[in-house]
C-alpha cells in the first residue's frame, strides 16, 4: 500500500469500522501479505441486491445442519469447532435469494431441499475465522459471499486487526456516580468504555469499597428479556436480583462490599437478535446449545477477560465469585484474577425454564451447588 499512512486508522479502529460495515451490509476486503486479498459480503444484511458468488463461507455448526460435515475433517468434532469456518460451493452461483436460506435456519422448513454443496479446502483460515468473529460481534448470521460480483466498495482491514479490537487493556473507567438502588441505598455505579467499542459496561458497587477485603462479585451478562421484561425462559432476572441482595446483606451484616459487573454481551455473546432467533428455534424443540449451533453460532461467546479488566481497574484482584459456572472461574483465573471461593448461586426453576437450566447443567457443566 503506497502513500502517507500517518493518518490511517489504527487496527482497532479498522475492526470497529468493519463491525459497522457488516451491520450496514457492506463488503469487507481482507488484506493479505503473500496472497490475493479476500472480499467477503455478509449474506444477511447485504444491500447489493445483484451480488452473486460461486462460494459461501459458513460455520461448521451450520454445515452440520446442511448435512455436509462428512466432507470436512474439522467438522468431525462439531462440539469443539462449532464456529469454525467452512467454504462451500454450489452447483450454481449463489445470489441473495439462494444464499439467505442457507444462512438462516428459520427458513429451513420453507426450504428443506438445499444443495448439493461441495466443501472446499480453505487456505485462508485466519481470515475466515476473523470474519466469523466479526459477524458474531455485529450480531448477524455468520455467512458470507466469497469474492462476490457487484458487491460494491469494500472496507479494508487485516485479520489480525481483531486482536487489537478485542484487547481488554484498552478498557478504561470513564465516570462514576452514587446510585441508590432497591437492594441498597449505599451503592455506586462505575462506567467503563473502550475507544473503539460501542458497548459500555458498568459495575455496581454495593457497600464501602475496600482494598483490604475481597468483594463478593457477580459477573452478569446483559439479558434484556430476563433483566428488564421478566422473561421466565431463563433465570437471569432472579440471578441479578439475588446477587444484589446477597451483596447488600454482606455489606450490612459483615461490613463487606460487593461488585456487580454488568457486561453488554447479550445472549452469551451472540447479540439480542440472534438470541431471539435461538428462542424461536427452542420453540421448535431445540435446546439452547443446539439452537445456537443451528444458527452457526457458538453456544458460549462471552468475553470474560473484559470482566477481569474491570476488576483490575476497581482494584479487586482477589474475589469471592457468585456463580454456578466453573468455566467462569477458570476464565477469570486465566486472566489474572484470584477467585478465593466460588459461592453457589442457584435460583428456583419454573415450568418455562426447567429445560434451559437442565441444559446448562448437563451440556454446559454448570453446578447445582
Amino acid at each position: 500500500m503506497n502513500g502517507d499512512t500517518s493518518s490511517a486508522p489504527s487496527p482497532s479502529r479498522r475492526a470497529a469500522q468493519a463491525v459497522d460495515a457488516l451491520r450496514h451490509g457492506w463488503p469487507l476486503r481482507f488484506e493479505r501479505d503473500d496472497a490475493e486479498d479476500v472480499t467477503l459480503l455478509p449474506v444477511e444484511t447485504a444491500v447489493a441486491n445483484g451480488a452473486s458468488s460461486e462460494r459461501l463461507l459458513i460455520s461448521v455448526a451450520r454445515a452440520a445442519t446442511l448435512k455436509i460435515t462428512n466432507q470436512l475433517e474439522a467438522a468431525r468434532e462439531p462440539d469443539a469447532h462449532s464456529h469454525a469456518p467452512v467454504l462451500i460451493r454450489g452447483g450454481e452461483a449463489f445470489d441473495i435469494a439462494s444464499a439467505v436460506p442457507i444462512a438462516d435456519p428459520a427458513l429451513d422448513l420453507k426450504n428443506p431441499l438445499k444443495g448439493p454443496f461441495l466443501a472446499e479446502a480453505l487456505d485462508w483460515d485466519d481470515t475466515a475465522r476473523a470474519a466469523m468473529e466479526l459477524a458474531r460481534i455485529a450480531g448477524i448470521l455468520p455467512a458470507f459471499f466469497v469474492d462476490p460480483r457487484e458487491a460494491g466498495e469494500a472496507h479494508g482491514l487485516r485479520a489480525d486487526d481483531l486482536v487489537a479490537y478485542t484487547a481488554p487493556d484498552t478498557l478504561r473507567i470513564v465516570t462514576r456516580a452514587r446510585l441508590p438502588v432497591r437492594a441498597s441505598e449505599d451503592a455506586e455505579i462505575v462506567a467503563f468504555r473502550s475507544p473503539d467499542d460501542a458497548r459500555e459496561h458498568v459495575a455496581l458497587i454495593v457497600g464501602e469499597q475496600s482494598g483490604d477485603r475481597e468483594p463478593i462479585v457477580r459477573v452478569h451478562s446483559e439479558c434484556l428479556t430476563g433483566d428488564i421484561l421478566g422473561s421466565l425462559k431463563c433465570d437471569c432476572g432472579p440471578q441479578l436480583d439475588g446477587a444484589l441482595e446477597a451483596m447488600s446483606r454482606h455489606a450490612r451484616e459483615d461490613g463487606g462490599w460487593g461488585a456487580l459487573l454488568y457486561l453488554r454481551q447479550e445472549g452469551r455473546g451472540i447479540g439480542l437478535v440472534n438470541k431471539l432467533r435461538a428462542y424461536r428455534l427452542q420453540d421448535l424443540g431445540f435446546d439452547t446449545v443446539d439452537a445456537n449451533r443451528r444458527l452457526g453460532l457458538p453456544d458460549e461467546a462471552r468475553d470474560f477477560p473484559v470482566a477481569a479488566r474491570m476488576l483490575e481497574l476497581l482494584g479487586a484482584r482477589r474475589i469471592s465469585l457468585l456463580t454456578n459456572n466453573p468455566a467462569k472461574v477458570d476464565a477469570l483465573t486465566r486472566a489474572g484474577i484470584t477467585v478465593a471461593q466460588r459461592i453457589a448461586h442457584q435460583l428456583p426453576d419454573n415450568p418455562h425454564n426447567t429445560r434451559y437450566l437442565a441444559t446448562k447443567r448437563d451440556r454446559a457443566g454448570h453446578l447445582l451447588t
